[in-house]
């Protein structure tokens, strides 16, 4: 199977070959494979290869399932696989064994995905660029000097880039939607439960953190989420299950729905003049698709809203370092973390439980507050980011001086934390680019439980302006160079 042939289907598609005997797993594989030998020295998304395991899945008998055949790559933090190390991003837990799957990976792998090697991460999942020091920077396809975004800019990269047409995320603060912002393909967090994190957690980051994938297609994210939203025993969190599968909604017609927007930074900084631009080149479009748009005043204290989630996240920080060095029998040292994951840890120290329930409680009120925008409307639009792909090294986690990183990163990423907070599903959608060839993700959130309403405008806007034949340049990937 030539390249062309294979970046020609989405996970869907290819399925569809396999299961008409057009195509073999064997042969997927080896395309996908192929790719990342050409494509993965240039943009790094791929760290962990399991070329052989995904042979021999293959050759034990894949199972029938939706999406059986199709080329799979699994974030290298939260998704954890029996016997292959997760790293986390991070060198402290370079060999960490797990000895079973994830409740979200034993599902893909029932659905016939064939894994075959782990995506790129930010240390602990921690920041909005994806360099870690363990294993290197990801660099973004459409200009190998700028960032992919973070936490799951190996995923992110390695869909743009053509390895495979969806790879699996995470999204804590905005690790799915801003790096399919940034490489300019479709990522959507989905509602806090929607996802199990079984049987290693009952919740990521105080229940900010949810589990899903980055796709080229909107149809991809909807049948892997549908694949994926499985409630488990003792799941602390629930979703109500969808009244019909997600798959089913994408190319259904959304009816005229009452969209609101801002072309404002939320918790920080201005809008950059493109990103804003693209916003209300966004609502023009979804009033000439006849939804009926307003502009809106955002409700919220966001400054708020950020210093507390800052607390419940430097927490969880401390416990999974201190559950490492009491598992090992000794203290972990600064020099085994980078320096903002130290700086974290120890900022951490100096809280008690009451800041932690005080900051707990900040959360859920500023969720509700802010949710009250889907009490009149049905969807919220606005930039994804504030900022476009800074360059690489703007935002380093291991600079010896980092009092600028708070402003630098919330610049960056002002718009997506509210969503884990409040817990409403929230997609990035490639609609726009910059004058200098650099994507700019549209972002729409609905409320809790609300992703059928997402999916089927997603469906909508991909038909209006469709984005998957739009690739980065390729000369710059098959060169096999950094910037």
């Amino acid at each position: 199977m030539s390249f062309d042939e294979y970046q020609a289907h989405d996970t869907v598609g290819l399925a569809e070959l396999v299961a008409k005997r057009e195509v073999s797993p064997t042969e997927l594989l080896d395309a996908a494979l192929a790719r990342t030998e050409e494509v993965n020295p240039a943009i790094n998304a791929v760290v962990r290869p399991l070329k052989a395991e995904a042979r021999a899945a293959i050759a034990a008998g894949l199972p029938d399932g939706p999406l059986t055949g199709v080329p799979f790559l699994i974030k290298d933090i939260s998704a954890q696989m029996k016997g292959v190390p997760t790293s986390a991003g991070s060198r402290l837990f370079a060999n960490a064994v797990p000895d079973q799957d994830s409740a979200s990976v034993a599902a893909y792998r029932r659905a016939g995905l064939v894994i075959f090697g782990k995506s790129n991460t930010p240390e602990l999942g921690l920041a909005a660029t994806t360099e870690p020091v363990l294993w290197g920077p990801s660099r973004n396809p459409w200009n190998l000097g700028r960032t992919t975004g973070g936490s799951s800019g190996g995923s992110a990269a390695a869909v743009a880039a053509g390895i495979v047409p969806a790879a699996s995320a995470s999204d804590g603060g905005g690790s799915i939607r801003t790096p399919s912002s940034c490489c300019g393909v479709f990522g959507m967090k989905p509602s806090r439960g929607r996802v199990s994190l079984a049987p290693f957690a009952g919740e990521g980051w105080g229940g900010l953190s949810q589990l899903h994938a980055i796709t080229r297609s909107v149809r991809d994210s909807a049948m892997l989420l549908d694949i994926a939203s499985e409630a488990q025993l003792g799941d602390p969190y629930w979703a109500p299950p969808p009244a019909e599968p997600f798959a089913a909604q994408v190319g259904k017609d959304p009816g005229r729905l009452r969209i609101a927007f801002t072309t404002k930074s939320l918790t920080w900084g201005t809008m950059d003049p493109e990103c804003g631009a693209a916003v209300r080149d966004t609502a023009s479009l979804c009033e000439a698709l006849g939804h009926a748009v307003d502009e809106i005043e955002a409700p919220g204290d966001f400054i708020t809203m950020a210093a507390a989630v800052n607390v419940l996240v430097s927490a969880n920080v401390q416990w999974t370092i201190d559950r490492e060095a009491e598992r090992r029998g000794a203290p972990v040292r600064p020099d085994e973390l980078e320096a903002l994951t130290w700086s974290i840890y120890e900022d951490s120290k100096g809280r008690s439980a009451l800041d932690y329930a005080d900051a707990m409680q900040k959360v859920h009120a500023f969720g509700r507050i802010f949710s009250a925008v889907f009490e009149q409307y049905d969807v919220l639009l606005l930039s994804t980011l504030g900022r476009l792909p800074y360059e690489l090294g703007v935002m380093d986690t291991n600079a010896a001086d980092l009092s600028s990183y708070g402003e630098t990163l919330y610049s960056f990423m002002p718009n997506t934390q509210p969503f884990n907070v409040s817990g409403s599903p929230a997609m990035s959608v490639p609609l726009a680019m910059s004058a200098d060839g650099l994507p700019i993700g549209m972002q729409f959130a609905a409320r809790n439980g609300g992703e059928a309403v997402l999916y089927r405008l997603a469906g909508q806007l991909e038909q209006a302006r469709p984005w998957a034949a739009r690739r980065p340049p390729e000369a710059p990937l098959r060169a096999g160079r950094g910037a």
